[in-house]
């Protein structure tokens, strides 16, 4: 479930909820009661595991691939 960031209008506090896609958004501050809105923020980062993803990882040198060669016959 995604969480998403309200901030109320009136106190100016801010706070998360865990809600499916599917739920209506928040409409009242837990403080005080009065109307939030819903912030939109950046998302989560995404983490790639394992190797291959940036050209700066490294590999085999043996690689024969034609990205791998012509990279080689630029940089020389």
């Amino acid at each position: 479930m995604p969480t998403y960031e309200y901030e109320c209008n009136s106190c100016g506090k801010s706070f998360e909820a865990f809600q499916s896609m599917s739920d209506a958004p928040l409409s009242t501050c837990p403080s005080c009661g009065k109307k939030v809105r819903r912030r939109i923020n950046g998302g989560t980062g995404i983490i790639f595991k394992g190797s291959g993803f940036y050209v700066n990882d490294s590999r085999k040198s043996s690689c024969s691939c034609e990205s791998c060669s012509s990279s080689k016959k630029e940089t020389a």
